[in-house]
């Protein structure tokens, strides 16, 4: 078993958090990541209240162990963060903007404070909210994030806050090879969003499933078009990574053209969304895509890649020897 900060803070039996993607993590793949011995996450997204209040109550029912709900902090609106603690979840995360407006409200309410950063000064600033764990995401990332690589980031970060809460990696990590390498980078655990789209339990579109499983890494792209067309005005330094498809090559080097045309664009790119054609639609995905070789069930996939990891670490043992 492999124990750490993040395991003894929940009573996990691994150390994997699900990544909380919006439209993606419902209560049915956070209660299933939870009951594997992981720490299952609901995916706020833009704070949809019925949506939520539907999610919140299939985890509740799905699961008896620790389960949180992930939020946008930029785009959660009235009542939400207050529907979230009725639900009497064990933690909420904090992603895209200052936590210190809503981490009095979340630490009343017995919950623990998550905040995911993609640097290190929002590392020091989610740890001045009070953050218990802080995620360092790196750019490989699939769906919105910063530039910073997740290999240099996490021990970045676990050095300026790492005394004080632990750090989770996340960013292009799909197997026991990735958590083995982040927790020898000072991370006590990982977080993984593009895997587990590629699970039963997910929600969304198979056709999106299946095009995570056979995309190479070098076919995801970091861009702002998704963002226009859907009218969301995310802040600066934040761009979604995403499968590269003929909607991104149409507009990518002309947004300022793609505003302007969104009253014929939005409507057709909404269509492509409900019928699933994602040569227009975005599947948000990581560069990690090439390890990911097949839609599995998520208690699965978390007690494979934690038997993975145990495997990977003490094999490295083996590599120290006496002179």
């Amino acid at each position: 078993m492999i124990a750490t900060p993040l395991t003894d803070m929940f009573g996990l039996d691994c150390p994997i958090v699900l990544g909380p993607m919006g439209g993606v993590a419902g209560g049915r793949l956070a209660a299933a990541v939870s009951n594997a011995g992981g720490l299952g996450m609901v995916g706020g997204g833009y704070g949809n209240a019925d949506w939520l209040d539907n999610e919140l109550d299939l985890v509740r029912k799905g699961t008896e162990r620790p389960w949180g709900v992930g939020l946008i902090t930029w785009a959660m609106g009235d009542g939400i963060l207050e529907l979230v603690l009725r639900a009497k979840p064990q933690a909420v995360m904090l992603s895209f903007g200052d936590p210190s407006p809503y981490a009095p409200a979340i630490k009343a309410a017995g919950c623990k404070l998550i905040c995911q950063v993609q640097d290190v000064a929002g590392a020091m600033l989610a740890r001045r909210a009070g953050a218990d764990l802080i995620v360092a995401q790196g750019t490989e990332a699939g769906g919105h994030g910063g530039s910073r690589a997740t290999f240099p980031l996490v021990p970045a970060v676990v050095d300026k806050v790492g005394a004080e809460a632990p750090v989770l990696a996340a960013g292009g990590i799909a197997d026991g090879r990735g958590l083995a390498a982040a927790l020898m980078l000072g991370a006590q655990g990982v977080l993984l969003g593009t895997r587990f789209y590629a699970t039963h339990e997910a929600l969304g579109h198979d056709e999106a499933k299946r095009r995570i499983v056979q995309a190479k890494g070098e076919q995801t792209r970091r861009t702002k078009v998704f963002d226009i067309v859907r009218g969301y005005d995310w802040p600066e330094g934040y761009t979604g990574r995403a499968l590269h498809n003929d909607f991104m090559s149409r507009w990518e080097g002309r947004e300022p053209e793609l505003a302007q045309a969104l009253p014929v664009e939005g409507p057709g790119f909404w269509a492509a969304a409900s019928d699933g054609d994602y040569d227009t639609a975005m599947v948000w995905a990581g560069e990690n895509v090439d390890l990911i070789n097949g839609v599995e069930h998520a208690g699965d996939v978390v007690r494979r890649i934690n038997a993975e990891a145990e495997a990977c670490l003490k094999s490295a043992a083996q590599c120290v020897r006496q002179p």
